[in-house]
This record gives C-alpha cells, structure tokens and sequence, in this order.
C-alpha cells in the first residue's frame, strides 16, 4: 500500500506553495483534489500554457490530483465547500491574507462540522507580529528575509536565488507539520490548524551567514558570492574551468593538504595557508591560486580527479545537463511520461520509503474535469443537484 493510502486532501493552493505540498502527498498516495476558482489557479495561464489551459509549472506542481472547480464567493460554492470539508482529512491553502475567514470558512468554523480536519496555512508571515497578513511571494518574502542581502557579489547588488528556495522550503515545512498532525489525530482523533509561515521557514537556512554576522560583530560583508556565508571555510567556491565552471570546498585541513598534493602549485605550499584561519585571511590569495589550477581543466575531468582525492567538489551543472542526467533520471525526480496526448513533464516522489508503493503521476486534467464526479461520488449529490449548481455558476 501506499503510505498516505485513504487520506483525502483538498488543495485550495495557488502558485508554489501549498501546491508543492500537496504534490508531495498525492505521491505518497493520498487523494488530492485541487479546487480552483471559476478562472483557475493563475500558474495555469503562464506564457508556457498549452492548448487546454495548463502551464509547464502548473503540469510540474499538479499532475495527479483531480480538478475540482468551485466559487466560494458564491453561498452554494461556499456550502458545497463546507459539505466538502466533512470529508476531507487534511486541507491545504495559501490564499491570501484573510481570504479564507472573509469566505466564512476559517479553521474554527470547519473544524466544528468536522473535528478531524487538519486545515494547514501556508503564509508569507505568520497571524501574529508586525508583519502578519502581509500579502507575500518568493521574491518578497527573500527580500524581508535578509536572503537577497547575503546572494551575490559583495560589490554587486542583492540578487534573489535562482530558484524559488522560500516557496518550496516552506512547502516542505508545511508537508513536515501535516504528517504530525495526522500522526497525533491518531492517538487524540482531533484534527488541528497547522501553520507554516515563508520567513520562518527560510531563516534557518541562514546558519552561516548569521554566524559570521555574529562573530564579527557585523563587519563581515553580507554578499559572500559562491564563498561560504559566513567566510569561515576556505577554499570554498567556484572556480572556472577550460569548459564552465568547478566547485570545490576543503572542509578541514587534511582536505587542504589533500588538494596540495594534487594542485602541485607553489604557491600553495606558504605556510601561512597552513590553517583554517589562515586560509580564510587570505582566501583572495588562494583562491586567485586554485583558479589558476583549474583554469585550463575540462569540468568533468577534474572533478573525477578531485574525487580520487576524496576533495568535495562538483561540477556546475546547467538547466540543460540537469534534465538530462542518468542519476536525476534514475531518480526520476523529473519525470518525462507518455499519453495518449503525448509526451508531458512532470515532478516524481524525492521521498523513498521502503515499504510503500509508487503513486505513479497522471496529466494535469483541464479546469473542473472532476468536479461532477467528486460532487456525486464524494458528497452524494444528484445529477439534478449538480445541474442547478452548474446553472448557478457555483462550479
């Protein structure tokens, strides 16, 4: 069996939040069914859409859940939601700030038709402090949370990560909240409001920098580039080669005295590159030294070497050798499957469990594909009652 095998959740997610989160649990085997408003979820009509509405990050984040559509600023979207929530094991949102308690569908009024109910928020701050219900994305959130100050050059500007880091670092805080809540209904059977806010979720990953801010007492400069962020390890950094770009860290000083051996630079044998201290004063110096040594290199050849070594290193992959990769393939973390529409991608199940089946991924279905099946096969309503729903606009 699957390890979320006869658990029910409602995604009432947008963008890549709760969506990731709920992605998760439908690969773990529970049933999903992703409600959108009579427009649908925004990601669906990026500039990547295909011809039945669904964006590349929408198929990415919501293949294999069934599509359910509903408005709940009408009164009978609003009921056929309630009706819909005592049946419903866990629900997901992350709409904005008050949505859900203007609705008339806050934690304390669902959880009263259904004490079982997990309700899990997703937010940008939190319901409490200075900043609670402040409308949130990644590149805000990354902004408020000193993430932006320390990714970049130092004599460059801020810069936000490449990849979406807050969202789906509090998708999987989300995820790690609703499997204690649904581990504790099981000894209380009481469901429970889970929260995960984006900035508390990101701030943790600040380890370093905080540390080196500390220790300094604020003079250490807060863009470290590709350095360790807190400058406290050295060499620790990318450095370009005959054919892109290698990095390569020395966590400790047999690492150092291991990548002298192989460098066999000179330069590299001073004494005052002996210690950790050391290297870290005069990390210009060495790295300018390193650079030097991986400069005429082909990335793939030095970093076997490098391995040989037993030298932490890697080297730089792009977007285009990553979908490529036979180790990201075997994985199958993205995922290239086949149809009768065609070929689609879409993101596998980075969590193995040994004991549990593979929910294998379908297509994301067209806008409300669904919605007359889960009303009459989940909530028992007539052909009669989904007609004057449909008539009314509710779905």
């Amino acid at each position: 069996m699957t390890a979320l095998a006869g658990v029910r959740v409602v995604d009432l997610g947008q963008f890549y939040f709760a969506p990731y989160c709920t992605m998760l649990m439908a690969r773990l085997g529970a049933e999903v069914i992703k409600v959108e408003a009579p427009a649908g979820d925004p990601y669906r009509r990026l500039p990547t859409a295909d011809e039945e509405g669904a964006s590349v990050q929408f198929h990415l984040l919501n293949s294999g859940k069934r599509m359910m559509r509903l408005d709940l600023k009408s009164e009978e979207g609003k009921a056929v939601f309630r009706d819909l929530m005592k049946e419903t094991d866990v629900l997901v949102q992350n709409l904005s700030p008050g949505a859900m308690e203007r609705f008339g569908l806050d934690f304390d009024t669902l959880h009263a038709e259904n004490p079982r109910l997990i309700m899990a928020s997703g937010t940008g701050f939190g319901s409490f402090g200075p900043l609670a219900g402040t409308p949130a994305m990644d590149l805000t959130v990354q902004a408020r949370s000193a993430i932006m100050s320390t990714t970049g050059f130092d004599e460059g500007p801020p810069l936000r990560t490449g990849p979406s880091v807050v969202d789906f670092m509090g998708s999987a805080h989300l995820l790690s909240g609703v499997l204690a809540a649904l581990y504790q209904r099981e000894h209380t059977g009481q469901g429970q409001h889970v929260e995960v806010s984006l900035q508390d979720a990101i701030i943790p990953s600040l380890a370093s920098n905080i540390a080196g801010y500390v220790h300094s007492g604020g003079t250490m400069p807060e863009r470290t580039g590709n350095r360790n962020g807190g400058l406290a390890v050295s060499p620790y950094n990318a450095y370009k080669t005959k054919d892109g770009w290698i990095a390569l860290i020395c966590p400790t000083d047999a690492h150092w005295k291991r990548l002298r051996e192989v460098m066999k630079e000179p330069d590299a044998e001073e004494s005052r590159f002996d210690t950790m201290a050391g290297r870290c004063a005069d990390m210009e110096d060495l790295d300018a030294i390193v650079g030097v040594w991986t400069a005429d290199k082909l990335k793939d050849e030095l970093s076997v070497q490098l391995e040989e070594a037993q030298i932490p290193n890697a080297p730089v992959v792009t977007l285009g050798e990553l979908l490529v990769d036979p180790h990201v393939e075997e994985h199958g973390v993205v995922r290239w499957l086949d149809d009768d529409k065609g070929r689609f991608i879409t993101f596998g199940n980075p969590i193995f469990m040994s004991e549990s089946a593979t929910v294998q991924p379908t297509r994301v279905g067209p806008l409300g594909r669904d919605t007359d099946e889960i009303l009459a096969e989940k909530l028992g309503y007539s052909t009669d009652d989904i007609e004057r729903l449909r008539r009314s606009g509710a779905v």
